[in-house]
């Protein structure tokens, strides 16, 4: 059995490979076809900006816990605030804002270093949302109440509560998997995200029926049926950074892969009730944060408690 140190170095050389594949296949494309090509310019700078989050995410790796619960507490930071934008809040939410801001997101990372999974669990879908509806009546402002007060309770439900859920991971004393929690962090990551770059190829290439055009109109169902199994193979194959078996390993991919995909159309639905096609511009090709994050918003939380139900 290959010890915590070698796997993770194992791991991210074989990312680091996949992604040197990716970019000379990226090249030959654009030396290929010179004249300006949309199709084939963004698929480079999609792969660029996949050098630069996997080498964000290695650094954190290497530093340790207290360094991965940073780097999401600050996902989490950015991707409420891309989040918050698009909604109808105004000057009356202005206590609502500060709460989530400076209150909920700090301490529901505090509460993952603290390892108090009790708390962590409830504070913001119990305590948060109350004292969120609260805040947002004592104004005395009821235009566009209801809306205005679930937006923020939405957007700190899936930007800081389902992201939290991944560094949480590292709080699951799983047996006979002592500190190599960041393994199966990485595990989770890397199906979720493999699953998402895989019905993107797989659409590209073989792609025909769109399976929801009003939602996503890049997605399709050869694209969605490619990229879910291979990714779910994928994950199988993993099964050796993981407590799980092969076979357990194969079915929990295909859960992520199916929570990824559907928190994708959810995560669509807002962008278009929105009139926008991406959640933000900071990660060159994918749009924001959220954008890249919007599959695991929903997979984390599920995989969090799952591990935690069946694995302790």
């Amino acid at each position: 059995m290959f010890n915590y140190q070698s796997d993770i170095l194992l791991l991210f050389s074989g990312i680091a490979i996949f992604l040197m594949i990716a970019s000379t296949i990226g090249w030959l494309l654009k030396r290929r076809f010179s004249s300006p090509n949309s199709v084939i310019d963004n698929l480079n700078t999609r792969i660029n900006a996949w050098w630069v989050m996997v080498a964000i995410i290695s650094v954190a790796f290497l530093i340790g816990k207290l360094a991965v619960i940073f780097l999401f507490f600050v996902i989490s930071g950015i991707a409420l605030r891309e989040f918050l934008i698009l909604t109808s809040v105004n000057r009356y939410d202005f206590y609502a804002l500060i709460f989530a801001y400076c209150i909920a997101l700090p301490v529901q990372y505090i509460l993952v270093v603290m390892s108090w999974y009790e708390l962590f669990s409830i504070f913001i879908p119990v305590y948060g949302f109350l004292l969120l509806a609260i805040l947002a009546a004592i104004t005395g402002s009821t235009d566009n109440f209801l809306a205005r007060t679930a937006e923020v309770q939405w957007g700190l439900m899936i930007t800081v509560y389902s992201i939290s859920c991944v560094p949480a991971i590292l709080i699951l004393p799983i047996d006979h998997y002592e500190d190599r929690n960041l393994l199966l962090i990485a595990y989770l990551v890397l199906v979720v995200e493999l699953s998402d770059v895989l019905q993107y190829v797989f659409g590209k290439l073989f792609g025909k029926r769109k399976i929801s055009p009003n939602l996503s109109p890049s997605k399709t169902i050869e694209g969605f049926i490619g990229g879910i199994l291979s990714a779910s193979l994928i994950g199988a194959c993993l099964f050796w950074l993981t407590p799980f078996s092969f076979i357990q390993a194969g079915l929990i991919s295909l859960m992520l892969t199916l929570l990824g995909f559907l928190g994708g159309l959810v995560m669509s639905a807002i962008k278009r009730d929105r009139g926008v096609k991406d959640w933000g511009k900071l990660i060159g090709g994918h749009g924001g944060v959220l954008d890249r994050f919007d599959s695991i918003c929903f997979a984390a939380p599920i995989f969090f408690h799952v591990v935690r139900y069946f694995w302790i």
